[in-house]
């Protein structure tokens, strides 16, 4: 697929800049800038298709990350904003075809986990109940709104969006109600849900329930504290578009006062009083006193709440989370001979996630912490000048999926960023 100009000449510009003021990074600039459009993003009758890497199948959080950095230059290109249109129409139709489900195929092939016991059908690769999934989509529709003026893509489609993310995330409030299941035979615990695919139980907080995390890994409670918080914010942008674009202020009032629920909900339950740490956020819980306290890279995240637009970054709460997250108390945090950051429970025991770093970078106050990040995300390249989905913390070479679109978008936004607050040229 041929490049809009603009990308061409803004990957361009960031190369050389980091060419004069940060060499290490130029080599990965451009092209960690440019992979998801020259990669992963390809017309599909009417709209885009977005893959996201080496996996066929188009996420609808992936595919939001993935674009999200070009989104700043698209008022000042048609063929940015067809393709930004494009890709927002196609997520579209994919949550109106089943807002359960996380990812879907090109064309109904009927690719994919066919086997799962679940309401498959042939337009969706997975059905994993990801409640980030239903959020990731309205960011980016708002971001386009907001920077581009992009009152082109809210037709009466986006509208039933809106309403079907209300409609689940409601409905989820009380799972025990809900008909959706769960169960992958044959497989790895973390990949089914248990009670027949319902679920451990939840008592009723406020929260709405989801199943997996944004690692495709099962929730061990159903409160996964991040996307909560990514799903009040959703709810929020949604109540803006409905009022101001659709002039509905009823449906507006609906999804802010959902938007009030979860966030009471997040107040009493999702907050615990830590020994070390004081007050801060659980990564999951069940409104049944029981709850984690981990952070996991994938986002939304603990550690990326700022970037979501959930918090400030030098809210209380958030920055006793933070303090945690960064430490050996959190049992996904490892430290090695070359990196030190936030792993998964979905990759080996000692693997770092890149995503983790740039997120520490791009949700830090400090630029010395800024710089610090850049540096080991120099190092956790092996060589390749693409971002991986995790990288062992002592030997750089052994990582894991050398083609992981989203890690190179979000590495490009801290290189965007970093360029624009000029802390290179201190």
């Amino acid at each position: 697929m041929e490049i809009p100009k603009i990308l061409v000449k803004k990957a361009e510009e960031l190369e050389r800049y980091y060419r004069k003021y940060y060499p290490k990074a130029a080599p990965l600039a451009k092209q960690c800038f440019l992979n998801t459009m020259e990669t992963t993003v390809k017309r599909s009758g009417d709209d885009y298709f977005v893959i996201t890497g080496d996996l066929p199948a188009m996420w609808l959080r992936d595919s939001s990350y993935q674009v999200m950095h070009y989104v700043r230059y698209a008022a000042q290109e048609e063929e940015l904003r067809d393709i930004i249109r494009g890709i927002i129409r196609r997520q579209t139709r994919m949550v109106l075809l089943d807002p359960y489900a996380n990812a879907f195929n090109e064309e109904p092939n009927g690719r994919g986990f066919t086997g799962d016991l679940t309401e498959m059908n042939s337009h969706i690769w997975e059905r994993k109940y990801e409640m980030d999934s239903l959020c990731a989509p309205i960011y980016l529709a708002y971001r386009y709104w907001r920077l581009a003026d992009g009152t082109d893509i809210f037709d009466r489609d986006w509208m039933r969006l809106l309403f079907q993310v209300y409609k689940v995330f409601k409905t989820e409030q009380r799972h025990e109600e809900s008909n959706y299941t769960f169960v992958r035979p044959d497989c790895p615990e973390t990949d089914t849900l248990p009670c027949q695919g319902l679920g451990n139980p939840v008592g009723y907080t406020g929260m709405t329930w989801t199943g997996f995390r944004p690692s495709d890994d099962r929730c061990i409670y159903g409160y996964l504290v991040p996307a909560e918080m990514m799903g009040v914010r959703a709810l929020l942008y949604g109540a803006e578009m409905l009022e101001e674009v659709y002039g509905d202020g009823d449906g507006g009032l609906k999804l802010r006062v959902l938007a009030s629920q979860m966030e009471q909900g997040i107040r009493r339950y999702g907050i615990v009083e830590h020994e070390h740490y004081g007050k801060m956020y659980a990564y999951e819980t069940d409104g049944l006193g029981n709850y984690v306290l981990m952070d996991d890279a994938n986002c939304p995240s603990l550690l990326s709440l700022p970037y979501l637009d959930c918090c400030g970054k030098d809210d209380e709460i958030y920055l006793n989370t933070r303090r945690f997250i960064l430490s050996e108390a959190n049992p996904y945090f490892y430290s090695g001979k070359c990196l030190r950051g936030v792993g998964s429970p979905h990759t080996k025991e000692g693997n770092v996630w890149p995503i983790g770093i740039t997120m520490q970078a791009l949700t830090s106050q400090s630029r010395e912490e800024k710089l610090f990040c850049l540096e080991m995300l120099m190092d956790s390249h092996a060589g390749t000048f693409y971002m991986h989905e995790s990288v062992n913390a002592d030997l750089p070479q052994d990582y894991t999926r050398p083609w992981f679109a989203w890690a190179n978008s979000l590495f490009a936004e801290l290189l965007i960023r970093i360029m624009e607050e000029g802390i290179l040229e201190e």
